[in-house]
């Protein structure tokens, strides 16, 4: 792999090995090691990626035009790998600030949901939500309206086109809208989303499904939920996938509007019975967990080709030493295992669970291509011009976030978490759909690495930015939280970085540090309509 971009007839060296480049090559894309005839295999990371499309000389760099996705098999085993635990005595003793729930888990934040359980809704969300918010001290800073307004007053006075296109405040202007009225809420977090009717009763059920497991997650103290009344996603539904989960006792405001005497009378008391509801949640104070308590999160978009050797071995680092804690990690993103199956089979500390994953895997599989695509198709056009070229090339990298464990669990979507250890989520690649799942599957906080660059965030889980390259991090630090690109400089190893990186998810979770999607008010929720999405 290329560290930096070469020019044509440039030499390199690595491990001994002297390299021509006739064609050059881009900074992270990778050159043949030796001479491929047409159709040999391509590995890296020690699996296959891909079968060479026609002859491919030793140096030559690996494009779409001379590699086709390709991938290894993968089938029940007797293998069961020995794991050795990364070294944890420095960490057993540590402890994070966390709000202590009444069935053990223990949330990094405390949030009040407000949800439809069907898009008929939506528009009563968005009315609870502008009157709830600035009111509550939860809006963002006001950069953005101060820069309108002044745009609107220089119009009012005559300014060109040339003046008003050239006028911005600075980028901190703007204050948020006032004090927090409970100080120990998080925040009032509302979902909107277009399901809950029509679609499939599969599609209900996954949806009330998901939102128990929002609400069961350890970051929320309480729900207000909107129904409509005559959708597929009744509130009956939703009861049972609470009672599936075991959500407890947890709060759980439910207003029907064709059982209401009118819109106003159903937002009202939905108003008055919320503020009460945030007025018990902010008598909930910080307490000290270990960090056994930790579910982590681990994720990847706008991935590029450091990717695979920088952030996600150093998340998968922080996975390990939380499952070394006993603690749980969370590994998603079904697509972007293609090609590693076998390692994660050979990782299962059961046979159940190695077929559980096998089923899940395939089902997912034959559900894509009964709509005309697969897994081949993952990889962007971002991925693939920053050096990912194959779905296999990309899943050989993304894998790295799950670190080395055993795998604990094989989960469907939407389930819930409960196995210490590493937990596999059947989830599509996409980045909020799968940040979603995580979320639902009870993280209470995410770890996401990206090598291009994106914003995405979660209603009810901090998200933590971590970028592969320095490039990235000076660049983009409006959104970036964490840079593990002095692994590639080589100015540090994988483990010092992921021991650096924990330390900061100890003050993520504490609510001392505040990643910049929390801050930028990033709230993204999509959930998965199942078999469609990559």
């Amino acid at each position: 792999m290329a560290l930096r971009a070469h020019k044509p007839g440039a030499a390199v060296s690595h491990e001994g090995e002297q390299y021509l480049l006739p064609a050059g090559v881009a900074a992270k894309h990778k050159i043949a090691a030796r001479d491929l005839a047409t159709n040999d295999a391509v590995i890296m990371y020690g699996v296959l990626v891909g079968r060479a499309l026609a002859p491919i000389p030793r140096g030559t760099p690996l494009t779409t035009d001379n590699v086709a996705h390709a991938s290894s098999d993968f089938a029940a085993s007797n293998r069961r790998r020995v794991w050795t635990p990364p070294d944890v005595t420095a960490w057993r003793d540590r402890r994070f600030l966390g709000y202590h729930r009444a069935d053990g888990q223990v949330g990094t934040a405390n949030h009040w949901l407000v949800v439809p359980l069907v898009f008929c809704e939506n528009r009563n969300v968005s009315v609870l939500e502008e009157s709830f918010r600035r009111e509550l001290g939860y809006g963002q800073p006001d950069a953005y309206r101060a820069h309108v307004a002044e745009l609107v007053r220089r119009h009012r006075e005559g300014a060109g086109p040339d003046e008003l296109r050239g006028l911005a405040p600075p980028p901190n202007e703007g204050t948020p809208s006032g004090s927090r009225v409970f100080p120990n809420v998080s925040g009032i977090q509302f979902l909107t989303h277009e399901g809950g009717c029509g679609g499939t009763r599969e599609d209900a059920r996954a949806l009330c499904a998901l939102f128990a497991g929002y609400i069961k997650n350890p970051n929320v103290a309480g729900t207000t939920v909107l129904s409509l009344g005559c959708q597929n996603a009744q509130i009956a539904m939703l009861r049972e996938e609470l009672d599936r989960v075991d959500a407890g006792d947890k709060p759980l405001l439910v207003f029907e509007q064709q059982r209401s005497a009118s819109e106003y009378a159903m937002l009202s008391q939905a108003i008055s019975e919320t503020f009460v509801g945030l007025q018990e949640a902010d008598g909930l104070e910080r307490r000290p967990a270990g960090l056994d308590r930790l579910t982590v999160g681990v994720e990847c978009g706008g991935s590029d080709g450091f990717s695979g050797i920088s952030s996600n071995p150093a998340m998968g680092h922080v996975a390990d030493l939380v499952v070394a804690l006993g603690g749980r990690a969370i590994l998603s993103e079904f697509p972007e295992l293609c090609g590693v199956e076998q390692e994660l089979i050979d990782r299962c500390t059961s046979p159940e669970t190695a077929d559980r994953f096998i089923r899940l895997m395939r089902t997912y599989a034959e559900r894509a291509a009964a709509v005309g695509v697969g897994f081949d198709m993952n990889p962007s056009p971002g991925n693939i011009r920053d050096g990912l070229i194959t779905d296999a090339m990309k899943s050989a990298g993304a894998a790295k976030k799950g670190g080395t464990s055993p795998v604990a669990a094989a989960l469907g979507y939407p389930e819930y978490a409960t196995e210490p250890g590493l937990n596999l989520l059947c989830t599509p690649g996409g980045d909020v759909e799968s940040t979603t799942g995580l979320a639902a599957a009870g993280a209470n906080v995410i770890l996401f690495s990206t090598g291009m660059g994106t914003p995405t965030g979660n209603p009810v889980t901090p998200v933590i930015k971590v970028s592969s390259n320095s490039d990235l991090y000076r660049r983009l630090p409006d959104i970036i939280d964490f840079d593990a690109g002095a692994i590639i400089s080589g100015e540090t190893t994988i483990e010092e970085q992921g021991e650096r990186l924990l330390e900061l998810v100890v003050q993520v979770a504490s609510g001392e540090r505040e990643p910049h999607a929390v801050r930028l008010g990033q709230n993204d929720f999509i959930p998965w309509k199942r078999g469609v999405s990559l």
